[in-house]
């Protein structure tokens, strides 16, 4: 998996973050690609090249998709990296859909929306 994949989920997510997270976030949310744990760049980079291939694998169709749709995806795949890389994970961080905060939604949304104009630029 490419680091440059896990850069680009990384800043998404990070931007998303910025503009959904209410009030400052915690340190660690916004931390720079070389401040992130490698079992987060790994995981960053594997649900990137996760998004990408279902994005190709649609032919671009999955602009179809509702945005609730999207952010679904990013975080079932993240939790899938929870779970590979921490054996008895927080709660927090394997919740689903229904119990995940607002600003984390939209972020998980903001990231695959990101994923999908990368794959855009690169197939025009």
């Amino acid at each position: 998996m490419s680091d440059e994949q896990g850069r680009i989920f990384r800043e998404a997510w990070i931007a998303g973050v910025t503009k959904h997270y209410p009030g400052e976030p915690k340190p660690g949310y916004i931390a720079s690609w070389d401040d992130t744990p490698d079992w987060e760049r790994a995981s960053a980079a594997a649900v990137y090249q996760q998004v990408h291939d279902f994005i190709v694998a649609t032919d671009g169709n999955t602009a179809k998709l509702t945005r609730e749709q999207k952010g679904r995806f990013v975080a079932t795949c993240w939790i899938g990296q929870i779970y590979r890389h921490i054996p008895d994970p927080k709660p927090a961080y394997i919740a689903d859909w229904a119990d995940m905060p607002e600003w984390q939604k939209e972020t998980e949304v903001d990231i695959f929306e990101r994923i999908e104009a990368e794959v855009a630029a690169s197939t025009s």
